[in-house]
This record gives C-alpha cells, structure tokens and sequence, in this order.
C-alpha cells in the first residue's frame, strides 16, 4: 500500500484481505455459522485471527472455513460467497492468537508493522463484521486512536467481552495491549488494526470493554476495545 495513501484508499486495498471465518453445514439452515473475523497475510494463504475464533475440536475435524468476496443479497439472504476449508497451524492461547491455511489461488494481504513503534494517541483504523455478520458479510470500517498502552493478562479463551471488573483483577498482567477509544462489536474479534498513515496492521482486535452485561453492548456500548499487538502476530509467524 501506498505511504501516501489516504483512509479510503487504504480500505480499498485491505477489505480483500479480510475475511469471515466460521464453520460451514451445507444441510444447515444457514449453511454459514459466522464466528469471528480474520486477515490474509504473507503468502495469501495464511490467515490471523484470535484463538477464541478456532475452537480447536472445530478447527480439528476440518468444519472450519473461510468466506471469499461478496456479500449477502437481501433477497437471498442464504446465498454465500465461496468458501474455503482452514487447517489450524498455530495457536496461542496466552495472547489470544492463530494462524490457519488455505488452499486454491493466495488472497490479497496486508502488511504486518515491523517497526512496534505503535505510540498512545496514534491514529488508526479496525475493519471486520461487527454484529456477527448481520449487516451482510462486508467488511465494515471503523476510525478509533490508541487511548492507552497498558499491561493486561488475557482470561479465559471462551471470553470475548470483558466488563469494568474483570479489567480490574486483570491490571497485574504479563504483556501490554492496545486500548482503542472506538466501539468493536461482536464479530470484529480477529480484524485487522491498522496505521492509517500506511496501512500496515499494528494490532488484531481482541475485546470490548462492557459496562454492564455484554446483552447491553449493542445498546450502550462502552467505546473501549482492545488488540494485541501486532508483534505477537510476527512471533507466532515465526514458529511455522
């Protein structure tokens, strides 16, 4: 992606990149169960997303896939893009983390941040599909800056929100993580966060602060999310 690009051009070019991941029943009704968003990188045949996305009995018996382009006609609303398999590579559950393959032609990907030069007040940008893919699956984007870095330990793999009080017995974590002043809603988890002055990824979105219960999140969210750094990313590329 161009240095010089702007926002939109920058979103034009990252959208191919990110995908719905979710299991696939061609005798269920709908055929696509969506589970969280991920991002094509390297080779085009590797995809992140957060570990909470693979359940690991799922990703094992070979249910779990990856949606190609396009999104859902209001008319067919059971009509789905193509879809393809995803093996599971690597998993880290201490920073919420996985890498999975694919196979037929590479995807476009977006470049990883070489530089962890992520600094608080920086401008950035998270693509996904919020509200489990209900507004059809194309990537919706949104603008946010990094309010905070801050040292957190992640809980348990199954969480996927946290509220104020979690976040306090948590404040004694291992490794920082970035805290966003913009709204995620369920299904971002596993996007893409980027540097909109490049593009390049900084972050995978990982959870949303919830004030009360995560039934509220839609009607009153908190503006809060958080993503790991991208580094982490790097490092579980590294193991393959």
């Amino acid at each position: 992606m161009a240095a010089q690009a702007g926002l939109p051009e920058l979103v034009a070019a990252a959208k191919p990149a990110v995908v719905a991941v979710g299991t696939f029943d061609p005798l269920a009704s709908p055929r696509f169960n969506f589970i969280g968003t991920g991002f094509v990188v390297t080779d085009g045949r590797t995809l992140v997303t957060n570990a909470h996305v693979v359940p690991e009995e799922t990703a094992a018996q070979g249910q779990l896939v990856l949606l190609v382009g396009g999104k859902r006609s209001a008319s067919s609303p059971d009509t789905l893009p193509e879809t393809r398999p995803l093996k599971l590579l690597q998993l880290d559950r201490t920073h919420d983390l996985a890498l999975l393959q694919f196979g037929g032609e590479p995807l476009p990907v977006m470049a990883l941040d070489a530089s962890d030069g992520t600094r608080e007040g920086q401008a950035v940008a998270f693509i996904g599909f919020p509200i489990g893919g209900l507004l059809g699956f194309s990537p919706v984007t949104h603008r946010a800056s990094v309010s905070s870095i801050t040292p957190i330990a992640l809980p348990t793999p199954t969480a996927r929100q946290l509220d104020a009080a979690a976040v306090a017995r948590l404040r004694q974590g291992s490794f920082d993580i970035l805290q966003l002043d913009g709204t995620a809603y369920p299904g971002n988890s596993g996007g893409p966060l980027f540097n909109i002055d490049n593009g390049q990824v900084v972050g995978v979105i990982n959870m949303v602060l919830v004030k009360t219960s995560k039934e509220s999140l839609l009607s009153n969210p908190s503006g809060i999310t958080y993503a790991i750094p991208v580094r982490f990313v790097r490092e579980l590329l590294g193991r393959r």
